[in-house]
């Protein structure tokens, strides 16, 4: 073999190297995306079973059947409006953090300021009743 026949096989195993540890750099990116949004998405959807903690947080079966089940959507390439607007369909908007605005949640989101209003006009009435005694 001559010494131009050796540089240029070398020349071509460290472009394919090359090639090959760019496309598993890639991804590897990938990967650590689609874990970041999984725990992004994860931590807006509250866990049914512990009710006060996200999926993220929990260790119960159904938030890591959830976790998986976003995984699984997020590598087919759905949203995540697409993967919340499933999870509401299927579990209704209680599972979200933040539930959206509408007739059944008006209650959810106005119920603490009209508990607050009721709070304080019953201690005012109290407060002032005590007064006049």
């Amino acid at each position: 073999m001559t010494r131009e026949l050796k540089i240029i096989i070398i020349f071509f195993l460290l472009f394919f190297f090359k090639f090959q540890l760019s496309a598993f750099a890639k991804s590897l990116n990938n990967e650590v995306d689609v874990n970041n949004k999984i725990r992004e998405i994860s931590q807006n959807v509250r866990c049914l079973v512990c009710q006060n903690q996200s999926i993220d947080e929990s260790n119960s079966e159904l938030a890591k059947d959830l976790k998986i089940l976003i995984k699984e959507k997020l590598i087919l390439g759905d949203s995540d409006e697409e993967i919340y607007g499933f999870l509401k369909e299927r579990y209704g908007d209680y599972i979200l953090f933040k539930p959206p605005l509408n007739l059944n949640t008006v209650i959810l989101w106005f119920l603490p300021f009209i508990v607050l209003m009721f709070g304080s006009i019953m201690i005012f009435k109290i407060i002032k009743s005590n007064k006049r005694k």
